[in-house]
């Protein structure tokens, strides 16, 4: 089970009712929203322009009337966020024109700001909890598993986005129901909170395809192999599955390890995969040593973005850099990476050679393949450009 720090140690948010009379109550937010400064009560009576009005100035809605008609309510903000126009500035007179790269990453940033701001608004609609995760209002649907699950036991009752929740129980059910991996012979890998959905199978599949290094087969240690930055654990189990016979899976965030414990466990490949809490590698070398990092070199919004967003492409320069180190003689690396950001003119491919050089490690090989999630296809998504030309390759990498 998963936990985040108890309610004694949460900020807190304060209100007055009709009678004039302040109350405090504990403040939840996964994403590290702030609470909010100014709140008033909300019921069923607010309609959608006054609540999107309050939302826009930074005023939570406490909301004390019926559950799902907050749910309508949340509905009708993000239509309003949504037609609000987003107009880039206009060029400086005299100004250069902006290379394809340029305005790739301007129109990336824009649209994470735009995504922030649609996060801070309809983030203004609030509900308040139970000590044992329980929303104590009318029509309001059992969430005090999806919310043990998540944050663990709670000290006292506490207030909480609904919009937070919403994600909470999806999170609970895509748990429960599981995410078929035709890698694995559509065995199923059951995701916690916070912690990434392997939905996109193409990196699986590259996986799959990539001939294991003659290492793996000497004796000793050489038959190890290590997943960095295990998440679910599919990474691991993949390998389990591919005959590799001893691997140790590394990760920092207790969530994902519970999380793959209990994946691993299932699947019944708990004694091959080793867990460890660390950052990156562990104290030994290997034959295999498989990373999945962040893609996108940019600062994540809330915790399940950890998986998308890695800023200034921390891991992946703490992956080139201490790869060789830990490698055994004939051993690989394979660093899993889409060039999306590249696309987004956030990173360029010299700079990701120049990396692979100066950590010491050629180029031994790389596989490639398209995307099919549904964005690849939107043309209406703001980074269509993009995301249509996207490719996820694995380099397979070595010591020089």
């Amino acid at each position: 089970m998963s936990t985040t720090p108890d309610a004694t140690a949460l900020p807190t948010i304060t209100w007055t009712d009709d009678d004039g009379e302040s109350h405090t109550m504990a403040w939840r937010s996964e994403s590290g929203a702030r609470p909010p400064k100014r709140v008033v009560l909300a019921d069923d009576t607010m309609n959608a322009d006054t609540a999107y009005r309050m939302a826009c100035e930074g005023t939570a809605l406490l909301w004390r009337g019926d559950f799902q008609n907050a749910r309508l309510l949340l509905q009708a903000l993000a239509r309003r966020v949504e037609r609000k126009p987003h107009k880039p500035k206009a060029a400086a007179a005299g100004a250069a024109p902006k290379s394809k790269a340029e305005q790739a990453a301007e129109a990336f940033h824009l649209h994470r700001k735009a995504q922030g701001e649609r996060a801070r608004i309809l983030g203004m609609l609030v509900l308040p909890f139970d000590a044992d995760h329980g929303v104590p209002l009318r029509r309001a649907p059992d969430v005090r598993a999806a919310g043990l699950e998540a944050h663990g036991p709670a000290d006292g009752p506490y207030v909480a986005s609904l919009r937070e929740l919403l994600g909470l129980v999806g999170a609970h059910e895509w748990r429960k129901k599981g995410v078929p991996i035709p890698t694995l012979g559509q065995a199923k890998i059951h995701p916690h909170y916070a912690v990434f959905s392997p939905v996109r199978g193409e990196y699986l599949e590259l996986i799959n395809a990539a001939p294991l290094p003659a290492a793996l087969t000497d004796a000793g240690k050489a038959g190890v192999a290590f997943d960095i930055g295990a998440g679910t654990g599919v990474v691991s189990a993949l390998l389990a599955k591919r005959g590799v016979p001893g691997i140790i899976a590394t990760e920092t965030d207790p969530r994902a390890l519970a999380c793959a414990q209990e994946n691993l466990k299932r699947l019944k490949i708990d004694r091959k995969v080793q867990l460890q809490q660390a950052d990156l590698f562990p104290e030994a070398r290997a034959a295999l040593i498989v990373c999945n990092p962040p893609w996108v070199p940019a600062k994540p919004a809330a915790p399940v973005e950890r998986a998308i967003y890695d800023p200034d492409s921390r891991m992946l320069k703490g992956f080139l850099a201490g790869l060789a180190a830990h490698l055994v003689p004939g051993g690989e690396g394979w660093l899993i990476l889409s060039d999306l950001a590249e696309h987004l003119g956030l990173r360029s491919r010299a700079e990701l050679e120049q990396w692979i050089d100066a950590a010491g490690l050629e180029i031994e090989g790389r596989l490639d393949i398209r995307p099919q999630h549904p964005k690849t296809g939107d043309a209406s998504d703001p980074l269509h450009r993009a995301r249509s030309r996207e490719v996820t390759s694995l380099w397979r990498l070595r010591a020089k």
